[in-house]
């Protein structure tokens, strides 16, 4: 047994990868082309908030996006791990938030730049607490639902992602080692709409979890 515990993996986990444009829904809603294979993006460790600390809106944005993610956490590291084996570095599940400046993600698509500035500050990727793998058997069968202030917004199955769990497992592993304690965000149904200053969000896997984060502004 490793001495790190897995279900508090946002301590001491290493990197958050996120795939971008997974559900083809959400890919129309922002005028984006289904992509072929996946679109990876990185989050820092930092990016890190649990239920209890406010979801801080950038003082640079003023059209913060909420995205509801199946995230799946790794318990066993690898490169090129095959898919037929991808399960078998899961150590679990987390519900997970994908919080996005879509105003600069829009202007460093537009430049052509990287979309760090949007994806990665302080508070965009708010988690649940651990789901063990045993209580999701199939990660292709996960229902995911956000609300803000009690309003349904997004709603959606992880049957609908374009590439599967262990897709993503083999091919992000092909060229960046997964290591303990990595997150990956698998996308976001679609739906997704702007935040604001005191909005209550609220979301959850059917039957499974649920977390609820308020947003607050960056005062300095």
């Amino acid at each position: 047994m490793t001495a790190r515990n897995i279900s508090r993996f946002w301590e001491w986990g290493r990197k958050i990868i996120c795939v971008g444009r997974n559900y083809a829904d959400h890919a129309k809603e922002l005028k984006n082309a289904i992509p072929k294979e996946p679109v990876l993006f990185l989050k820092p460790p930092t990016a890190y908030v649990r239920e209890g600390s406010p979801i801080l809106v950038p003082l640079y944005t003023t059209n913060l996006h909420h995205e509801v993610e199946l995230g799946v956490v790794i318990g066993k590291g690898g490169t090129a791990i095959p898919q037929s084996a991808a399960m078998e570095h899961v150590a679990g599940y987390a519900l997970c938030l994908d919080m996005t400046a879509r105003d600069i993600q829009d202007e460093c698509k537009s430049k052509g730049l990287p979309w760090t500035m949007a994806k990665a500050f302080n508070t965009s990727c708010p988690v649940s607490e651990f789901i063990p793998k045993e209580r999701i058997p199939d990660p292709a069968k996960v229902s995911l639902w956000l609300k803000v202030n009690d309003q349904l917004r997004q709603s959606g199955c992880t049957s609908q992602m374009i590439f599967s769990v262990p897709y993503l497992i083999s091919y992000i592993s092909d060229f960046i080692t997964l290591e303990e304690g990595d997150l990956i965000l698998t996308g976001t149904p679609k739906g997704v709409s702007a935040v604001q200053e005191h909005d209550e969000l609220q979301a959850g896997i059917e039957d499974i979890v649920t977390m609820s984060f308020t947003v607050d502004r960056q005062d300095h």
